[in-house]
């Protein structure tokens, strides 16, 4: 009877494993396998380089093969475990539940030492000890911190990729979004946020990738409109300046030519020699040419003072004296 039920029971199971059911959820187990596979294979430096020509990290390789959706059931099952993480976040208890769990586990663990101790004076924990503490091997944790490192370089170089223009259409998408999301912060929370941007992030290659050619055309028509724009812009710039050019120096060789002058002027005056005076002999006095003889004085003639008249010849005087 045993060997009847048992023979039953590998049956059931075998019918249920040749089930088309079960194998396609084996297929798909398997090539989901497969794919996350490839897509640790994928961590290796680009063959292209940074503007700069410096090298870049593991993870531009990465994170290209994952929202290339080149292998989507890998990318579909990491779009859906960062969605669920944080729907998690939001929703559950994360680190309340970490704290729970750590006293139960714990206390769990001190009953189960104490009452071994007390009955079979042996404790179960002591039992369950292992002989040797785990440990984490140096060359363990040497590559952890050098994906860490990787992945930190990772985010660094594309934000300065983004920030100094790389490629026009990424650093145009990311001034898009920050525009899109100072408004929508206003409205939807942080999670919503977060839920929103790990959508676009790993939709936007999916759709571009399902309609390239479609895309590709107009993103061309675009690119002629504006470089029609730019043209016709450059050329009526470049007309303005050179009119610019040629009125600065007209202006230039006017003033030029007017300051040329006046230092001309300013350096003939002060080079011109000094006219010497015509003078004649006939315009001094003759020189004397006798002896120079003392000049004579005459005395002064002292006149006699002029007598009274008392009377004139002939005649009385009027009045006796």
């Amino acid at each position: 009877m045993a060997d009847g039920v048992a023979t039953n029971g590998n049956t059931n199971v075998e019918s249920l494993k040749a089930s088309p059911v079960a194998q396609n959820v084996m297929d798909q187990s398997s090539k989901a396998s497969a794919e996350m596979s490839n897509l640790a294979a994928a961590r290796h430096p680009p063959s292209y380089t940074a503007a700069t020509g410096q090298p870049l990290t593991n993870y531009h390789s990465f994170f290209s093969e994952l929202l290339s959706w080149r292998n989507p059931r890998a990318s579909a099952i990491a779009y859906a475990t960062l969605v669920t993480l944080i729907f998690s976040v939001r929703y559950l208890d994360v680190l309340r539940w970490a704290f729970k769990l750590t006293w139960m586990v714990l206390g769990i663990t001190i009953a189960a030492e104490v009452a071994g101790k007390a009955l079979l004076n042996n404790g179960f924990a002591t039992q369950l000890r292992p002989r040797t503490y785990y440990t984490i091997p140096r060359e363990t944790l040497e590559v952890m911190i050098g994906d860490v490192h990787e992945l930190i370089n990772f985010f660094v170089i594309e934000s300065q990729r983004v920030l100094f223009a790389e490629n026009v259409y990424a650093s145009a998408a990311a001034a898009l979004a920050a525009f899109i999301s100072y408004y929508l912060v206003k409205i939807v929370p942080y999670w919503g946020l977060a839920v929103i941007a790990t959508t676009v992030v790993f939709f936007t290659p999916l759709i571009y990738t399902s309609n390239q050619e479609l895309i590709d055309t107009q993103l061309r028509h675009a690119s002629e409109v504006v470089n029609a724009q730019t043209a016709q812009l450059r050329t009526v710039a470049q007309k303005h300046t050179e009119q610019a050019t040629q009125v600065t120096k007209q202006y230039m060789g006017d003033y030029t030519a007017k300051a040329q002058a006046l230092i001309k002027g300013a350096r003939h005056h002060d080079e011109k020699p000094l006219e010497k005076p015509s003078v004649k002999a006939t315009d001094f006095p003759a020189a004397p040419k006798e002896d120079f003889k003392p000049a004579v004085v005459k005395p002064d003639i002292v006149e006699p003072a002029p007598e009274p008249v008392d009377k004139i010849d002939g005649e009385e005087p009027l009045i006796a004296a």
